[in-house]
């Protein structure tokens, strides 16, 4: 066998191909993103939408998702060496070579394209430029830039992941309002918490990596005591839609409950660590804000 055959990845069958590709967008991840669109659309239309509209959330739903699916790709390659480094993240086929580079790079440029064209043309130009800025902000900035750089890579970065629900309302109404940016406002302080929770019971495969994440950087016990004051400031970011009017009692007694619990796991954190519990509050921020936003989603219909 030749040095190139044997450093090539392995021939695969189109099926596996396209599973490979598919895990590059990050399926889990894609789905919670275009979720939190799809609820700045609801929340940025009153009352039942028409047929217009619901066409119109569907097209802006597939570009945001295209797009965002480029940006994970990129964020594949870029990363590959380090997600070989980790469990976590070792079997994605950039890591493991199954795809080459310019496969992985051609495949995030052309969805990044038809994304872009798609809102472009049949959405509105400041959601192709807003979805962009995005990708932009994720794969470059995020990625590239500040998360070998910083320890605090995902407050700063997480401005990129707080902005699907800005892009939804902005599909809808060309404009982002108020109402957009407490949405963004909520993601953005949910980031932290959530991924540090992560952070803790992975810290073994971060410092492998060599990425500064905090628990590797400033040790368990600051991290833990970051997560606690995260999920406070959070607390008061949830009432934010009832305080302005957004929302009604509903969404209230849902968001208190939540942010209840959240705070909850914090301080429990905080005061005994283990990783079970570090996992359990990675898991349980997974549904706060699922949960958080889907109370939104039937408030705004219901009441």
């Amino acid at each position: 066998m030749s040095v190139v055959e044997s450093l090539s990845p392995p021939t695969a069958s189109m099926p596996s191909r396209l599973r490979q590709f598919n895990a590059l967008t990050k399926p889990r991840v894609i789905q919670l993103i275009v979720f939190c669109a799809l609820i700045g659309m609801v929340l940025a239309v009153p009352g039942v939408p028409s047929w217009a509209e619901v066409r119109l959330g569907l097209i802006a739903c597939l570009g945001i998702w295209l797009v965002a699916g480029a940006a994970a790709a990129f964020n594949c390659l870029v990363e590959k060496g380090i997600d070989a480094k980790m469990k976590r993240t070792s079997w994605r086929p950039t890591a493991r070579n199954q795809l080459q580079d310019w496969q992985t790079l051609l495949f995030s440029g052309l969805l990044c394209t038809a994304g872009s064209v798609l809102l472009y043309v049949w959405v509105n130009p400041l959601t192709m430029w807003l979805t962009f800025a995005t990708f932009v902000g994720y794969a470059v900035v995020y990625t590239v830039i500040l998360k070998p750089l910083t320890p605090q890579n995902i407050v700063i970065g997480g401005a990129s992941g707080a902005m699907p629900p800005v892009l939804g309302w902005a599909a809808m109404t060309g404009d982002v309002a108020p109402e957009a940016l407490i949405l963004f406002l909520i993601i953005f302080l949910w980031t932290p918490p959530h991924f540090w929770a992560l952070a803790l019971y992975r810290v073994e495969d971060y410092r492998k990596s060599g990425l500064p994440m905090l628990p590797v950087t400033h040790g368990n016990e600051f991290t833990r005591l970051q997560v606690l004051l995260y999920t406070l400031v959070l607390f008061a970011a949830c009432l934010m839609p009832f305080i302005y009017g957004m929302s009604s009692w509903l969404y209230l007694v849902v968001a208190i409950a939540l942010s209840i619990g959240f705070c909850g796991y914090g301080f429990a954190l905080w005061r005994n660590y283990s990783d079970a519990l570090a996992r359990k509050t990675f898991r349980f921020s997974l549904i706060h804000l699922s949960v958080l936003f889907a109370a939104l989603l039937v408030d705004h219909y219901l009441i």
